[in-house]
């Protein structure tokens, strides 16, 4: 018989059995970890786990073994993203309900003369796709009086086959019975109420020769974005860029007039001037709603010959220069001659005390402007500063100075009034004492525009000293005092703005008087400035206006550029004084002019009058079918 084993013989025989468990162990782990990383481990992973759901789904159904943890929840998809600007806008104001819908019908069964339209449209290498739904666009339009003349490809395979089906189809045809021509691009889109719009507008206004629209840009997923919400016709801006697009509609009798036919290979933008050097402003329209839906492509863009060559047609005979705009594409600008020799120019600056500004202001006009013939005369409101009155008594020396004193309370209207008394210049021109030059040819360029028998007054593009924009012309209604505000304020002075309403040349309602050129004539045909009503605030909004009854034109230009610290010699309202004068200031200009102001034909409706550069959601277009037939209230809202 062998003895039992001692305690310490006990231990030593575990410990030697836990020594060979580990390593066996360890080699295990390196056996897994070796499969774990092999080709045919990963390989066969898909197989795995479809057997282990197989297993799992079994189990459930027959109640056998342990219930297997449920596969994890897939990933929620990422949230859309934010709704854009314009995406708010379409939602909230650019849909048609089917009272809409019904109410259009209406008001097109109601119209006396419905005028046929015929819609020009020039086919050449457009993909087929995109002239079926071009075509598909016309012919689900509300207004049923149309025909579509196609021209330029009549082998085109699409187009035997819709023209098989419907007979408003016309391939290859010189010949419409339309009253009105519309163009428009064999691979864009109509909005289904476009051709409706056309016709209300002519209906209201039977007098048009000319019609163009609000438009956007749709890629190959139908996504609408890059919306151009347009001014009402701006001659000085077509000149810079091509305001209508691509879809217009035309008087034919108009067209047939000036040697225009269907066939002719003139873009609209062309078609355009020639329309508008052949009828007066008020016949040729726009209308303030996205109507039509450009193509958007990775195609290079057309050549600024489409665009220069009619240009420079129409300005030859004016003596007037076209050049590229290096800030933008394609965009133009339009030198305009001066007199020979130079008319003479009156720079009336009203001065207080700030010796540092007038003395800024004094160099830059005298020493760093390019422009011989001129004037300054300073108007001496009071100055009491010691270094004010030695800076005047030196500038007193220049012969092309003249120094007007002026007492009393400060009165911006009647200041200017009595300093144009004095003046000897054909051409004034308004400055505030805290305006900078900055290139040398302002006056130059503002004198230009000035001259020109259609303008009335010329505004200028001021700057704060930072180089962001103070004054890119002025619209009406807006701010506040819902009477006027500032284009472009606090922009960069390099932003061109939206559609380049910063960097072009255009006409506007108003623009500021703290930089303002116009003929002596026609500030003394209209009263010049109210000194009554008007002493400090408005006074150059309202002169404009007056400017703007009298037939004439008011024109910014970005291509005078100087700096401007606004208000920084008189500061801003602050006494109660104060306060209840800039009150009746504001009241007066309601009173007056409250229909001009509520309607800006150079602000887009579309835009909120608090702020001019966002869109409202406020409809304040007309729905014109609503004017026929009373809509339900959730179907107007």
């Amino acid at each position: 018989m062998t003895s039992a084993p001692s305690d310490d013989e006990a231990i030593g025989r575990l410990q030697a059995e836990l020594e060979v468990v580990s390593a066996t162990l360890a080699a295990t782990a390196i056996q897994r970890d070796q499969l774990l990383a092999s080709t045919s481990w990963r390989i066969t992973a898909p197989l795995r786990r479809f057997w282990d759901s197989i297993r799992a789904g079994r189990r459930r159904v027959t109640g056998h073994g342990a219930e297997r943890e449920p596969e994890p929840a897939p990933e929620p998809p990422p949230p859309p993203p934010p709704e854009t600007e314009y995406e708010r806008w379409m939602r909230l104001c650019d849909r048609l309900s089917e009272d809409d819908r019904s109410a259009i019908q209406t008001h097109i069964g109601a119209m006396a003369q419905p005028p046929l339209i015929a819609i020009v449209m020039r086919v050449h290498e457009t993909p087929g796709q995109w002239v079926r739904d071009a075509i598909t666009s016309v012919r689900t339009q509300l207004y049923p009086h149309w025909e579509l003349c196609v021209i330029g490809a009549a082998s085109h395979p699409i187009l035997a086959e819709v023209a098989a089906v419907e007979p408003r189809i016309k391939l290859s045809s010189q010949h419409s019975d339309g009253a009105f021509v519309a163009f428009m691009g064999s691979q864009d889109l109509l909005s289904e109420r476009a051709l409706y719009e056309v016709a209300a507008e002519l209906e209201c206004h039977p007098d048009t020769d000319l019609i163009y629209v609000d438009e956007d840009e749709v890629d190959e997923k139908g996504v609408r974005t890059n919306p151009y919400f347009k001014p009402d016709w701006n001659i000085d801006l077509m000149l810079g860029q091509n305001l209508v697009g691509a879809f217009i509609v035309c008087r034919r009798a108009l067209m047939e007039s000036i040697g225009v036919c269907l066939g002719d290979p003139d873009p609209p933008y062309a078609l355009a001037l020639k329309i508008a050097a052949a009828t007066t402003p008020d016949r040729l329209r726009h209308i303030p709603s996205v109507l039509y839906h450009a193509r958007r492509t990775d195609a290079a863009p057309p050549s600024t010959v489409a665009m220069q060559s009619p240009i420079q047609a129409s300005m030859r005979s004016q003596g007037a220069e076209v050049a590229l705009v290096p800030v933008g594409p394609h965009w133009m600008r339009t030198r305009w001659p001066l007199p020979d020799p130079a008319p003479r120019v009156s720079l009336i600056v009203p001065s207080r005390d700030h010796a540092e500004l007038l003395a800024r202001c004094a160099s830059g006009l005298l020493h760093r402007t390019d422009y011989a013939n001129l004037e300054l005369l300073i108007v001496d409101h009071e100055n009491r500063e010691p270094e004010a009155l030695r800076l005047i008594d030196r500038l007193r020396h220049d012969r092309r100075v003249r120094v007007l004193p002026y007492q009393g309370e400060f009165n911006y209207a009647a200041i200017n009034n009595a300093a144009v008394r004095e003046a000897t210049g054909e051409i004034l021109v308004l400055i505030n004492n805290d305006i900078d030059v900055i290139d040398g040819d302002w006056l130059r360029e503002m004198v230009s525009h000035a001259v020109r028998p259609d303008v009335g007054a010329v505004g200028a593009k001021l700057l704060y000293a930072d180089d962001t924009v103070q004054h890119a012309g002025v619209v009406l209604g807006v701010a506040v005092s819902r009477v006027a505000g500032h284009f472009g304020h606090g922009a960069a002075r390099d932003d061109a703005g939206p559609f380049g309403q910063f960097a072009l040349t255009r006409e506007l309602s108003a623009v500021t008087g703290a930089c303002l050129a116009l003929r002596r004539a026609v500030y003394e045909q209209v009263g010049g400035m109210d000194a009554e009503h008007l002493p400090v605030s408005f006074n150059d909004v309202d002169l404009c206006l007056r400017i703007r009854a009298a037939g004439l034109r008011v024109v910014w230009t970005p291509f005078a550029e100087l700096y401007h610290l606004e208000s920084a010699s008189r500061g801003g309202e602050q006494t109660p004084a104060q306060l209840d004068r800039a009150k009746r200031e504001i009241a007066t200009m309601r009173d007056r002019w409250g229909a001009v102001l509520d309607h800006d034909p150079f602000h887009n409706p579309n835009f909120d009058r608090a702020d001019p550069n966002v869109l409202t959601t406020d409809i304040r277009m007309p729905r014109r079918w609503a004017d026929v037939v009373t809509l339900p209230r959730a179907a107007a809202d």
